[in-house]
């Protein structure tokens, strides 16, 4: 099969995924068109729960390997879907359908990417192909919790939705609950420590707050408070506001030391909920990434959180897709964008594995 017939049966996959359901945690029918597209090219699969996995024809334990990852769930369709969600179809160019860029495309070219190298027997790496489920949700049985049985992995590609430019970097996450003290009473009698009032100048605290170390990469941390919520009944001051704080991390700080800094530095009561979605990042000169640059791409950070939150080893998101689209209604990639994506994923790979 030449390139251009494997890209029309990539195409033919995606919109096989997007007619069926495959919200996190309910993606058993996706997998097994996964698996079943494969077969097509008699590749044998693993399956851990709706994770497919499949290795290069030739794997030598000897040579360093080269993780391929996407991931087959999607988010619910929002309210604002004027089209069928579950119809792919295409209008202008574009092919409509949920998953269809997030990530959908980056998924199916990266398929359609390791079928193209699966039997190259002069290979300076091994590829493992991992199509994973749960990434929307971070769920356990997502990239994060099949790590553990899988080879050491060298370095990655994550298939994101980044115009087919070359995210060297992607922001961590840390959500943080916060509580600001105050005392209760009947909203009739006078109140000099009142929970709410207290809360103003902790709302400020977090506008104004700076961290010190910036990235070359990814800019500053930011620190966002998302929800806010105190009080039950009209005549009851109450005792407490409770107030989450969303934190994007840079690579310059680990979330463990984001963490310490915030609850040694806030005038209230800070909790993290995990500090597992660190930052990542890939040296701009590694040979991964300047093959993609030789190629004309670009190198940015990434806001956005990924299944890179889940690798230890340094990883490059790269997809075709627009980041933008990613849970829009009536979502749609390009039927070019997955073309170029496959196009281009097959060369960044040649000047790598050769």
């Amino acid at each position: 099969m030449n390139q251009k017939e494997l890209t029309e049966s990539a195409i033919t996959l995606l919109k096989e995924l997007i007619s069926i359901e495959s919200f996190s945690k309910e993606e058993d029918k996706t997998a097994d068109a996964i698996q079943a597209w494969l077969a097509t090219f008699n590749i044998p699969t693993e399956r851990d729960l709706n994770n497919i996995i499949a290795k290069n024809k030739y794997w030598d334990d000897s040579k360093p390997t080269l993780l391929l990852n996407s991931h087959h769930d999607t988010v619910k369709p929002n309210s604002a879907y004027t089209k069928d969600p579950f119809h792919p179809h295409i209008e202008d160019g574009k092919l409509f359908g949920l998953g269809s860029n997030d990530a959908g495309g980056p998924l199916v070219s990266l398929l359609a990417t390791f079928v193209t190298y699966y039997e190259s027997e002069d290979l300076n790496h091994n590829i493992l192909m991992v199509a994973s489920a749960e990434e929307e949700n971070a769920g356990e049985n997502s990239l994060r919790g099949l790590l553990p049985k899988l080879p050491h992995i060298d370095v990655a590609i994550v298939g994101e939705p980044t115009l087919m430019q070359l995210a060297i970097a992607e922001k961590g996450l840390v959500v943080f609950d916060a509580v600001v003290k105050g005392t209760p009473s009947h909203a009739a009698h006078p109140n000099n420590d009142n929970s709410i009032y207290n809360t103003i100048k902790v709302l400020e605290w977090f506008k104004n707050y700076t961290f010190e170390k910036t990235s070359e990469a990814l800019g500053d941390v930011k620190m966002t408070v998302t929800q806010i919520n105190a009080g039950k009944q009209h005549n009851v001051v109450p005792a407490q506001v409770d107030l989450v704080v969303d934190v994007r991390v840079n690579d310059s700080y680990s979330n463990k030391e984001i963490a310490n800094l915030l609850k040694k530095d806030a005038p209230c009561e800070l909790k993290e909920r995990s500090l597992r979605l660190n930052s990542s990042k890939i040296d701009k000169d590694h040979p991964l990434v300047q093959s993609g640059i030789a190629l004309g791409r670009t190198t940015y950070g990434s806001p956005t959180l990924s299944d890179q939150a889940a690798l230890s080893c340094q990883s490059l998101k790269l997809g075709p897709g627009d980041s933008t689209r990613s849970h829009s209604a009536n979502e749609f990639i390009y039927v070019h964008e997955v073309e170029e994506g496959i196009d281009l994923y097959i060369k960044i790979l040649k000047g790598f594995l050769h």
